[in-house]
């Protein structure tokens, strides 16, 4: 299907597509990429609690997928309560959580954060949202103009993904996240205040404002949450205002990145050979795997191998002279596909050059050469991952009964290993150390698995 056609899919409707995918799944297992393109203003947000955070994520979520902004927003409740991961049927809760999240305020401000404001400089204040409704299976709500400007406005903004921040269960992690999103790309935060940032996630006791109590119970829990299920690697410095004081009172985050391409494949396993294919074959760079992520939802396999193929044939016939990576992406993005008649076209022309001219023989002979050498790579790459899992095999065959226990059980409690045994339709309870080996397709991926195990423990 062409963007040219005017049958598009809106992204609300394929994440709603994905909720009936997903049969009971939460969104935080989902392997596509669900998120928005959100305004850095909103990052410190105090007072906000977990759950009424992802139901303003949420909710700017689904305003961001419309073209213009809308009087009332009206979409089916279970595909809301999905998107912010809301799984109690506890209606009074989930009316609590919404008050929580209309009466919290943003504001907006000119002034300078080293001096007082003056009657000169800007400054707003506005609820993040307004008036919600819930009846028939159905959630309304109203977004305040302002806010509205905000999430669809041209201003400064990050990529937020609902996959990743619906994993938090700390308030502080998803706080703390929220706050740094924007310097990812610098790598460094701002000094910030200890006290400014011990109101983000609303009040605490009277022992976190010591910073002795405050980092092991608040602080150093919330960075092991985010560094063990976000896309960011994170650690922090403190200092006192002066030399002279021992009392920490300033704070700032280091940050970076993690690679791009481990996460898509550690998120998607389905896609391993395909995301190797376009690192491996056309070089993307993280930066290009970055945008793939954030259209994971919409840029499904199909449509990438499709982009792969388009790009191929296009390098074929000598059309790409610059970046093979650049191209493929635009193929991506514009959704292109080589037709059938263009197919045989170029086919019936090939064979007319083949027959006129000996100089068009030998340029078909060498693209049929590297096409063999594609193939014999891909023959080489396959025999290596053949050869992985028969070391697997025999690793896990020649170990002891408890680390052959041990290693079923790492893989059942698995991403990769929950999606395959939803594909073979498989239960969990009737596998066991005895018999893993004895499922033809099941083995070979447990075999893939312990051998990686065995990667991990040589490398430490």
């Amino acid at each position: 299907m062409s963007e040219e056609s005017g049958r598009r899919t809106t992204t609300q409707q394929m994440s709603l597509g994905l909720l009936e995918e997903m049969s009971g799944q939460p969104i935080n297992e989902s392997t596509r990429e669900i998120g928005f393109q959100r305004n850095n203003v909103f990052v410190a947000i105090n007072g906000l609690g977990l759950s009424s955070r992802r139901f303003i994520d949420a909710a700017y979520f689904v305003a961001a997928q419309e073209p213009a902004p809308r009087d009332t927003y009206d979409v089916d409740l279970n595909y809301f309560k999905w998107l912010m991961r809301y799984e109690s049927r506890n209606v009074r809760h989930l009316q609590s959580v919404i008050k929580e999240a209309q009466r919290v305020l943003i504001e907006v401000t000119d002034t300078p954060p080293d001096r007082a404001p003056s009657e000169d400089d800007q400054w707003i204040s506005e609820q993040l949202m307004g008036s919600v409704k819930i009846g028939k299976g159905r959630i309304q709500f109203r977004i305040p103009p302002l806010m509205l400007r905000h999430i669809t406005g041209p201003d400064k903004h990050h990529w937020l993904n609902l996959c990743i921040t619906a994993s938090f269960s700390q308030t502080y992690a998803r706080a703390i996240y929220d706050y740094v999103l924007p310097f990812v790309a610098a790598g460094l935060t701002d000094w910030i205040e200890l006290d400014v940032m011990r109101r983000w996630p609303g009040k605490l006791g009277t022992s976190a404002s010591e910073f002795k109590h405050f980092r092991p119970k608040y602080l150093d829990p919330a960075i092991r949450q985010i560094n063990e299920l976000s896309d960011i690697d994170l650690s922090y410095e403190t200092r006192a205002d002066s030399e002279t004081s021992r009392k920490i009172n300033k704070i700032r985050f280091r940050m970076k990145r993690k690679d791009t391409v481990a996460a898509l494949l550690s998120r998607q396993p389905d896609a391993h050979d395909l995301l190797l294919t376009l690192k491996e074959e056309f070089g993307l760079s993280n930066k290009q795997f970055d945008v793939i992520a954030e259209h994971r939802m919409s840029w499904t396999d199909e449509r990438i191998q499709q982009a792969i193929e388009y790009t191929r044939f296009r390098l074929n016939q000598g059309k790409v002279t610059k970046s093979p990576a650049g191209y493929l992406m635009k193929a991506l993005s514009h959704n292109w596909q080589v037709s059938e008649a263009e197919r045989k076209m170029v086919a019936i022309q090939s064979e007319l050059a083949v027959a006129a001219s000996a100089e068009e023989t030998a340029r078909t002979a060498a693209t049929t050469a590297v096409k063999q050498s594609i193939a014999a790579r891909d023959e080489e790459a396959r025999s290596q991952r053949n050869d992985e899992v028969k070391q697997g095999r025999e690793h896990f065959e020649s170990a002891d009964e408890k680390t052959r226990k041990e290693l079923v059980r790492l893989y059942i409690a698995s991403q990769a290993g929950k999606l395959m045994l939803r594909r073979l339709k498989l239960e969990a309870g009737a596998l066991s150390d005895a018999n893993i080996l004895n499922h033809s397709d099941l083995s070979w991926y447990f075999g893939q698995f312990v051998y990686g195990k065995m990667k991990q423990l040589a490398t430490q």
